[in-house]
C-alpha cells in the first residue's frame, strides 16, 4: 500500500459503516486522519468504529435531513476540532425498473439521499472550511452518471446530478484552499448488490473490459489521493475507475 499523508487531517465520512465507507475509513486512519463516520445505522456504525479503532468516531444521521446535518456537523466539530476532509458516500441503488414502472416516492427516494444528501453535506461543511481555507470534497458519482444505466434511471440521474453539483461547487471555490472532485466507479461488489436484480449485477459485469468488479480498496486508495494535499490542481474533475469501461 502506498503512503498518503493525512497526517492531522479530520475526516467526515457519510456512509461510512460499510461498504466504500469503511474501506474508506481504513485507508484515512492508515494514512493518519481521524475520521468521523456518518451513517443512518448507528449501530453498524459504532460497531465499524470499535473494530477499526481509534480515532474512529460514529454519528448517526439522515444525510437527506438539512437540520440534522448541521446538527451532527457541530458535535463532529466539538470531537474532532475541525474538518478538512468530507467524503460524500452515502447512497442507495433504489430498485431495477423502467422509467415508465419506477414509482414517484422511489424515484424521490433515491434523488434525495444520493444527490440531495451531497449537496446538504457541502452546504453544512463548506463555511466551515473556507473559514480555514483548506477542505478536501470528494463525491462518490459512479459511471452509471455518465452513461445511464437502463433499469436504473433514478440511480443515474442522480449520480448524473452529482457530477454536475462537482463541477460548480469546484468552480466556485477554485480560488480558494477547497478542491472539490468525485469519482465515477463502474460496480464494485459491496451490500447494495442485495438491492440489484441478478440480471442487472451480469449486465453490469458484461460492460467491464477487465471483467471483473472493482475492490473496495482500490475505490479508497484513490480517494485517499483525492482527499490529500498532493491534489492540488484538480477541481472540479472526475476520476474514472471503471476497469476500462468510461469512454470518456
Amino acid at each position: 500500500m502506498n503512503k498518503i499523508d493525512l497526517n492531522g487531517r479530520c475526516a467526515v465520512v457519510t456512509g461510512g459503516a460499510q461498504g466504500f465507507g469503511r474501506a474508506i475509513t481504513e485507508r484515512f486512519i492508515a494514512s493518519g486522519a481521524k475520521v468521523a463516520i456518518w451513517d443512518h445505522d448507528q449501530q453498524l456504525a459504532e460497531k465499524t468504529a470499535k473494530e477499526i479503532g481509534s480515532g474512529v468516531t460514529a454519528f448517526k444521521v439522515d444525510v437527506s435531513d438539512l437540520a440534522a446535518v448541521e446538527k451532527t456537523r457541530d458535535a463532529t466539530l466539538g470531537t474532532l476540532g475541525k474538518i478538512d476532509i468530507l467524503v460524500n458516500n452515502a447512497g442507495i441503488a433504489g430498485i431495477n425498473k423502467t422509467v415508465w414502472e419506477t414509482d414517484l416516492d422511489e424515484w424521490r427516494k433515491v434523488l434525495r439521499i444520493n444527490l440531495d444528501g451531497p449537496f446538504i453535506c457541502c452546504k453544512a461543511i463548506v463555511p466551515d472550511m473556507v473559514k480555514q481555507n483548506y477542505g478536501r470534497i470528494v463525491n462518490i458519482a459512479s459511471i452509471a452518471g455518465k452513461e445511464g444505466n437502463p433499469n436504473a434511471a433514478a440511480y443515474s440521474a442522480a449520480k448524473a446530478g452529482v457530477i454536475g453539483l462537482t463541477k460548480s461547487l469546484g468552480k466556485e471555490l477554485a480560488q480558494t484552499g477547497i478542491r472539490v472532485n468525485c469519482i465515477t466507479p463502474a460496480a464494485v461488489k459491496t451490500e447494495i448488490f442485495n438491492q440489484m436484480t441478478e440480471q442487472h449485477i451480469q449486465f453490469m459485469l458484461s460492460k467491464i473490459p477487465m471483467g471483473r468488479f472493482g475492490l473496495v480498496e482500490e475505490i479508497a486508495a484513490l480517494i485517499a489521493w483525492l482527499a490529500s494535499e498532493d491534489c492540488s490542481f484538480s477541481t472540479g474533475a472526475v476520476f474514472d475507475i471503471s476497469g476500462g469501461r468510461a469512454t470518456y
